[in-house]
């Protein structure tokens, strides 16, 4: 019997990083993970082209819903769960932590990623969007038939944060890549500015203060000699990290490239010296799998959660201390690190998209099929 399997994509625009490579990555594999299901997606019109270049199944569009958060928002609570039974779906799917706020009448899988917003602290004005963004995920994952996180870490704060009970969780880790090196890594460096020379240390992100992004500067900043270049991509538009790398003087020792390129990306990873996940927290730390698969050292910060993804192949650093920050990347630029390289080639290839998919697949059949029995 064919399973009709909603996914919700309000949320795709093409630029929110890595809730969309968890999506995008998934869904292309969902035809052979689950050849019994038949797909149908909800996006805004942002991400509709974007969505129909790898969605296996009809797309449509809901045209009052663009890139910006109030109209995703609204969506995901007056609408997803009305497309859901408007489109005859057996189950429902919302693959970025946020989906309708009531018991849905089309039983539901939400994957909560992390829960960065409950923790956000901030009061007044300034955190009136944490608090709402911290209530529609934890609505939408108690309201949920099944709820699929990325780690144990993230499984514990879901549980303590949103109240969501432990045997409705499965763990389920993302995959990672094969590396696509372009044929000429230094070109694809030269357009953005990036000559050799100079040990390259990469990190990448969005903007948001949890990646700490700050801490990096800071922590370059305090090396007085010899620096790495920094690279951080990942921004849109003009950088915010811009005005603390002109407060530090460090215009010499970082490169803000914005959005790269894939090969631009490939590139970075081929050349860096060293790849630093500074993160304060984390629902799973993608980057770090995605850099070991490209044979890079990594230096995450020492946070249950990038050890979880890490193992005892990344170097850990107080990420929160800029000089121990310092100190452990000169450290790691200093020795050699070839073994940890192949350690880190051999522990990424156990995180395959294709296993995702694949235990994705089973808990969103399963639910569709529980709520059958009722």
């Amino acid at each position: 019997m064919t399973v009709r399997v909603f996914v919700d994509l309000l949320f795709y625009t093409g630029h929110r990083g890595g809730t969309e490579t968890y999506a995008r990555e998934i869904l292309k594999r969902m035809p052979e993970a689950f050849p019994d299901a038949e797909f149908v997606a909800v996006t805004g019109r942002a991400g509709a082209e974007r969505v129909r270049g790898f969605f296996p199944g009809e797309v449509r569009t809901a045209r009052w819903v663009g890139a910006d958060r109030v109209t995703w928002a609204a969506g995901e609570v007056l609408r997803a769960s009305a497309y859901a039974r408007r489109l005859r779906a057996d189950v429902m799917w919302c693959p970025s932590n946020f989906g309708p706020v009531r018991t849905s009448p089309v039983p539901r899988v939400t994957t909560t990623h992390d829960v960065i917003y409950h923790s956000a602290g901030s009061r007044g004005v300034r955190g009136l969007v944490p608090r709402v963004t911290a209530w529609l995920m934890g609505r939408a994952a108690r309201t949920s038939d099944a709820v699929i996180t990325v780690s144990r870490a993230a499984e514990k704060a879901v549980v303590a944060e949103t109240g969501v009970r432990p045997d409705a969780i499965t763990v389920i880790g993302h995959g990672t890549n094969a590396p696509r090196v372009p044929d000429d890594p230094a070109r694809e460096l030269e357009g953005l500015g990036i000559r050799p020379g100079r040990a390259l240390v990469l990190s990448t992100g969005n903007r948001l203060p949890h990646k700490n992004f700050e801490g990096l500067l800071r922590a370059l900043a305090t090396m007085s000699a010899n620096r790495p270049l920094v690279v951080i991509p990942g921004s849109h538009g003009r950088d915010p990290l811009l005005p603390l790398v002109e407060q530090l003087g460090l215009q010499d020792d970082v490169v803000l490239p914005g959005w790269v390129t894939g090969a631009q990306l490939e590139a970075l990873y081929a050349s860096a010296a060293l790849y630093v996940c500074p993160s304060l927290t984390e629902g799973f730390g993608l980057p770090v799998i995605d850099a070991m698969r490209r044979g890079c050292v990594v230096l995450a910060n020492d946070v249950p959660v990038l050890r979880e993804v890490g193992g005892d192949v990344a170097l850990y650093a107080d990420a929160a201390s800029p000089p121990k920050l310092a100190a452990a990347i000169r450290t790691a630029l200093d020795d050699d690190q070839s073994a940890r390289r192949e350690a880190g080639l051999r522990r990424a290839a156990g995180f395959t998209w294709e296993d995702s998919a694949a235990r994705t697949a089973r808990v969103i059949e399963a639910t569709a099929r529980a709520r059958g029995r009722r």
